[in-house]
């Protein structure tokens, strides 16, 4: 079950996350939290769904089918923070995963920082793994330190660890030029260090990609740190198969492998 807008691109939100669902074998059911209005170039404007509404679409499927994951995109409002952080402590056995920034929305201001503080006071603690940028990361932790331009990111997602939530994965996390690097986290430490080669964009729905993919591995029932490892492989590849459909930024192929089989039965017999 996904929490997130409705984007009429089908980049990020509900459709992207169906769209990885499938593609992962798994059936998505979806609760809307707001709806986006915007394109390939930008995110104009977001309307919130009432938080009593995102309460009763999920309370209805949740009644109706069992539901092996969670994943939380943004909410689109505090209140409907509080509404979904009381949902899932329902089901507190199934796996949550957390990626409730969208850097492409517009400054929120003080509405934004409120948000942040309330994903960080009611869902951060429920979580078995919040992905976040390393940029994310650091704006984040601002609602509990002051800003500073020492390197503290492992500090950072320790410090979210110790607020209940199971892993932190960073991505965008400091490296070579030409790599992009992403580091997972748990009360152990660092537990995995993973580095890509950059490829030219710009992308939208990279990260939507990205924690979609996990939540649907950990349906199938694989352990945290085999299923990032799995979604960036199927994210990477996403991204190198990616379209311009628009007049604006590349959009992830979820369906690469589909096209990848159509030209292997179309080559002719040896």
């Amino acid at each position: 079950m996904t929490f997130g807008p409705a984007d009429p691109t089908g980049a990020v939100g509900i459709q992207a996350d169906l769209g990885c669902f499938a593609a992962m074998g798994c059936q998505g059911v979806s609760v809307v939290t707001s709806i986006l209005i915007s394109d390939t170039t930008r995110i104009e404007d977001m309307q919130a769904i009432d938080a009593d509404w995102v309460a009763d679409q999920a309370r209805v499927v949740l009644e109706d089918m069992p539901v092996a994951a969670f994943k939380i995109g943004m909410p689109g409002s505090i209140e409907s923070v509080s509404a979904i952080a009381e949902v899932v402590s329902d089901y507190p056995d199934v796996p949550l995963i957390l990626d409730p920034f969208l850097s492409a929305l517009p400054d929120q201001g003080q509405e934004g920082e409120d948000l942040l503080v309330a994903v960080r006071e009611l869902l951060i603690p429920q979580a078995t793994l919040l992905l976040i940028s390393a940029v994310e990361l650091s704006r984040l932790a601002e609602t509990w330190r002051e800003a500073s331009r020492d390197d503290l990111l492992a500090a950072d997602a320790m410090r979210l660890i110790d607020m209940g939530c199971e892993y932190v994965f960073v991505t965008g996390t400091p490296g070579e030029v030409q790599e992009v690097s992403n580091s997972l986290f748990d009360e152990s430490g660092q537990v995995r260090a993973d580095s890509w080669q950059r490829m030219a964009g710009p992308f939208s729905g990279a990260g939507t990609t990205l924690s979609a993919t996990i939540a649907a591995m950990l349906a199938n029932g694989m352990d945290v740190p085999d299923a990032v490892l799995e979604a960036q492989e199927f994210t990477h590849a996403s991204l190198a198969a990616a379209q311009r459909l628009g007049m604006g930024r590349l959009l992830p192929d979820r369906y690469f492998w589909t096209r990848e089989n159509d030209a292997r039965q179309e080559d002719p017999p040896l």
